[in-house]
């Protein structure tokens, strides 16, 4: 309805006698609002505030001349001037509920397919090789997972990519250490704890020159090519990324093996990369090493920031690799908007490598290149989210200790589920609950992870949402009555109506905005606005008339769909029964 709302203001404003004088930017977005209280319509617009000040008229004066101008439309019962020049749209309440019956009828619920699909280059995850994946990796993980759902759902074309670390100078050291593992094995290494592995590969090479030597050296060989550093190389990426997709397939998280865009992927790129700087005068040799004076940017001494493209060893650095992400996803992948999961520390990083690659003519202006920073995990101490004795939390460790509690909570709430069914809900509840605990904060914030706040069956939580929607298919297993055509009399009706119907727009800000938790706030105020509802407007009960138990019984149907398709865009399954 927003957008058939705008639509009649831009017409309404293209036929005023002063629309010449409007400033065109003005128009791009005509801003339409819902109403946070009826009595002043459903819909509100502040257009004619913001004519008023360019076309020199009084906003009041300006919002008669947009009503009287409106085109006809059989959903708008009445408009209102409220204030300084607010106009105020009220909809016909039979249109509402043809709206409703509309969306149940719809399989994307009312959401429609962007106007103009984009293809998109999504950098999610990014775990290292040959370290096991930390908890501090489920941020970009799962925010980039939802994100990446919603705009599928919208028809762009997402490319996900992986932007694993599998490339620079300790590969030397872990290739050494791999020969000398299966040296010692006489067999094929099953590689089950990275951590352990990279901390005895740096003990070796600390403590025997021979060994520190030899991977110097492996280093050299697997930068130009080597065939058996390659194949030592590749082992150790294959292993690494076993482990990690069985933490993905764990999460439901959309990435798979083909996913994998690793620093390595650029390798080749990177002395093109710095041929272009050279030839355009960009970089300069100083010091030996190359590197491109950024005035847009102040080092702490107040001087242009000096960015390293390639060390006086003739060695590349990250935003080598990352000024080549940027030339291959637009001029190879086509892309025209790249969003980087990646936390807020590395944002000055991020935008000189963005900066250099479109001075370079890599990405033009019509490109959009975005960092979706998130803050950090913190324990309830505040602190960076750690074990008791200060040690990095294994994800797949936190995952586990997520169902064992889970499990507990069952048992304590009498649940009598058993065998698979009880294995599958349990799964279902921690792998929502870890992940709808991220998803539902601000991402540009840090955010405190508790157990018993995650694990809640009240409050903005992943257990209360997926518990409301079973309740509601609890009713159908109850009800002797189909659902039947939607007529809304009661003023809770009314309300689970105007929740239902923002649906598409919640959707559609998660795109733009890359803001997972606006979504989770919307399914949460959904389902606390169906509670009151089913409170105020009994369904089952004796006594209710059939027509209007079967119209209740679409609004409840209808906020079930809503719920599972809303959580599904997060990753988050829903049970049938709890």
């Amino acid at each position: 309805m927003k957008d058939k709302i705008s639509a009649l203001l831009k017409a309404s404003i293209a036929a005023l006698d002063c629309k010449a004088d409007i400033p065109p930017a003005l128009l791009q977005n005509v801003r339409v609002d819902r109403s946070k209280d009826k009595a002043h319509g459903d819909y509100a617009a502040n257009i004619a505030l913001m004519l008023a000040k360019p076309l020199h008229q009084n906003p009041r004066d300006l919002a008669a001349q947009i009503i009287a101008h409106l085109p006809e439309s059989p959903e708008i019962e009445r408009t209102e001037i409220a204030g300084p020049g607010f106009i105020n749209f009220f909809i016909k309440k039979t249109d509402i509920a043809a709206s409703l019956m509309q969306m149940l009828a719809d399989e994307r619920l009312g959401v429609k397919p962007a106007a103009a699909p984009e293809t998109i280059v999504a950098d999610y995850s990014a775990p290292n090789v040959a370290k096991e994946m930390a908890v501090h990796h489920i941020r970009s993980t799962v925010i980039g997972d939802a994100v990446v759902r919603v705009l599928e759902f919208l028809g762009h074309k997402v490319i996900r990519a992986n932007h694993i670390g599998d490339w620079g100078t300790q590969f030397g050291m872990l290739i050494a250490y791999l020969e000398r593992r299966e040296n010692e094995s006489g067999a094929g290494l099953d590689l089950s704890d990275f951590e352990a592995f990279y901390r005895e590969a740096k003990a070796c090479y600390d403590s025997d020159a021979d060994f520190a030597e030899k991977a110097r050296r492996y280093v050299v060989l697997l930068q130009s090519g080597d065939a058996y550093c390659r194949q030592m190389w590749q082992k150790l990426v294959t292993m690494t990324m076993a482990q990690n997709q069985a933490i993905y397939d764990r999460l439901d998280v959309t990435l798979t093996p083909k996913d994998i865009m690793g620093e390595s992927f650029y390798n080749d790129m990177l002395p093109g990369i710095v041929q272009d700087l050279k030839d355009k005068g960009l970089a300069v040799r100083d010091e030996g090493a190359m590197v491109v004076f950024l005035s847009e940017f102040k080092g702490k001494d107040g001087k242009p920031l000096p960015v390293i493209v390639q060390k006086k060893d003739g060695g590349y650095l990250y935003t080598t690799t990352d000024i080549a992400c940027v030339k291959y996803r637009v001029n190879d992948l086509h892309a025209t908007r790249l969003m980087y999961f990646i936390d807020s520390r590395q944002h000055q990083h991020l935008e000189a490598a963005w900066l250099i690659a479109r001075k370079l003519g890599y990405a033009g202006p019509e490109i959009k290149i975005e960092h979706e920073a998130f803050g950090m995990m913190l324990g309830r101490d505040g602190k960076p989210f750690k074990t008791r004795t200060g040690g990095t939390v294994k994800l797949k460790d936190l995952l586990d200790e997520a169902e064992t509690r889970v499990e507990a909570l069952l048992t304590e709430r009498g649940s009598t589920l058993e065998g698979e069914t009880r294995r599958q809900v349990v799964h279902h509840i921690a792998i929502g609950a870890v992940k709808y605990a991220d998803l539902s904060k601000n991402r540009l914030t840090d955010y405190v992870f508790d157990w018993d706040l995650m694990l809640s069956f009240d409050g903005n939580t992943a257990p209360y949402l997926q518990y409301a929607y079973s309740r509601i298919r609890a009713i159908f297993r109850k009800a002797q009555l189909q659902p039947g055509p939607i007529v809304l009399t009661a003023e809770a009706e009314y309300a689970l109506a105007d929740a239902l119907t923002a649906f598409p727009e919640a959707v559609n800000q998660v795109a733009a905005k890359a803001m997972p938790h606006l979504l989770c706030t919307y399914l949460y105020d959904l389902a606390g606005t169906f509670m009151r509802f089913y409170e105020a407007c009994p369904v089952l009960k004796a006594g209710v008339e059939p027509q209007q138990a079967q119209s209740r019984l679409s609004l409840c149907l209808l906020t079930s769909k809503v719920l599972e398709q809303g959580l599904h865009l997060l990753g988050i399954r829903v049970m049938e029964q709890m």
